[in-house]
């Protein structure tokens, strides 16, 4: 996974921030799906954890069929996704599903969704 993050690192379009960020995610038919940060210039920003599950979204895949999600940092240090990314991770993933950070040595730090999103805001909190 490691190379194919690295590949899709090349993609970012990070032109303000030079912060760029890859991301797959795996469905539970282990289709792989990947993304990447895009910019512009008012400074919003497409994220790629998000970029990747819209992908995987518009290819058919649906809530309950993501089972992990990897994310790699251009500057070599284990990442994490934003908050905003992890509210969508929330809609899409089942708490006990990995998320996996990945630097460009191979090492990783693996979190479930649970871990990473401890006091989740979600559709039952809309009733």
């Amino acid at each position: 996974m490691k190379e194919v993050l690295e590949r899709l690192l090349n993609n970012s379009y990070a032109p303000y921030s030079k912060f760029k960020v890859a991301a797959v995610v795996e469905t539970t038919d282990h289709k792989l799906f990947g993304g990447v940060n895009v910019e512009n210039a008012n400074y919003t920003s497409i994220c790629a954890e998000r970029n990747a599950i819209a992908t995987a979204v518009a290819n058919g895949y649906k809530k309950g069929d993501f089972l992990k999600l990897y994310v790699m940092l251009e500057n070599g240090e284990i990442g994490y996704p934003c908050m905003a990314c992890r509210q969508v991770i929330l809609e899409f993933f089942e708490p006990e599903k990995e998320i996996i950070s990945v630097d460009k040595s191979g090492n990783m730090e693996v979190h479930t969704v649970k871990e990473l999103c401890p006091f989740p805001f979600t559709s039952e909190d809309l009733k």
